[in-house]
């Protein structure tokens, strides 16, 4: 029974929480690390077995592999970087790509019903590694001093206050900048799937009352959140992806 009594499990923190299926030395693993690991396996099994005997004349299974691939590196990379400067960074962001989307896409699969990404930690890990490339990059490419420049913007034509600016663009950059990467791609997947949780048990909990109707009401809001969800698991993974790009551009290219 609810807290409210009246017999509705509303959805809340706890449909996040979950009891580890085994320990070993005090570290638990549980269902999300489960779908992590799964993912992954998906993943590198997908593009080993599309590219992994590659022929001249492609099958089914390589032309989707190669179109999945080309779209991150045209529609992505060489836009923001360019073909020169981004080309090595390809194999990145198709990974980072192909990663996200599928731990997205667990929400609307039977069974698992739940996105990875919802969980702050797997979006953090994530921004986190473009963190560690592009910062350390920004340096390699322009000094330290002309690290600085580039990660604060200084520029002496601002005037007095080119402190000011710099002050900002520090702390947007350094601070701001992976805070807000993580969290637009957890605070989407966690928003849809409590949504969906909420639309998927009111449908079941109507249809065991006399709000017959309702239920017909909330089923097909679900159908409709689980479709809306489809378009937005893989346009979060689109924007992680183009910004993580954007960040690395930003470190090669000329402080302005």
């Amino acid at each position: 029974m609810s807290d409210n009594g009246c017999g509705f499990p509303a959805p809340g923190l706890h449909s996040f929480l979950f009891k580890p299926i085994f320990e070993v030395g005090g570290f638990e693993f549980n269902k999300v690390m489960l779908l992590a690991l799964l993912t992954t396996l998906v993943v590198v099994s997908f593009f080993y077995l599309a590219f992994g005997k590659a022929k001249v004349v492609p099958g089914k299974l390589q032309m989707i592999g190669e179109a999945g691939y080309d779209f991150v590196r045209r529609g992505i990379v060489y836009e923001t970087m360019g073909k020169k400067e981004g080309e090595k960074y390809v194999p990145l962001m198709v990974s980072m790509f192909f990663f996200i989307w599928i731990m997205n896409i667990w929400s609307v699969i039977p069974l698992t019903q739940f996105p990875v990404s919802s969980i702050f930690a797997y979006p953090v890990v994530l921004a986190a590694i473009v963190y560690l490339i592009w910062v350390p990059l920004t340096f390699k490419r322009h000094g330290f001093v002309g690290g600085w420049k580039n990660i604060t913007g200084y520029d002496n034509s601002l005037g007095p206050i080119k402190w000011l600016v710099s002050f900002i663009e520090f702390f947007s950059n350094l601070l701001v900048r992976p805070f807000t990467h993580s969290v637009r791609l957890f605070a989407n997947m966690f928003a849809g799937h409590l949504m969906l949780v909420m639309f998927t048990v009111a449908s079941w909990y109507l249809l065991n009352s006399f709000m017959i109707p309702a239920a017909g009401v909330s089923f097909v809001m679900t159908i409709a959140m689980i479709l809306f969800e489809l378009f937005v698991q893989a346009v979060q993974a689109y924007v992680f992806v183009l910004l993580s790009a954007t960040y690395i551009q930003g470190a090669i290219a000329e402080h302005h």
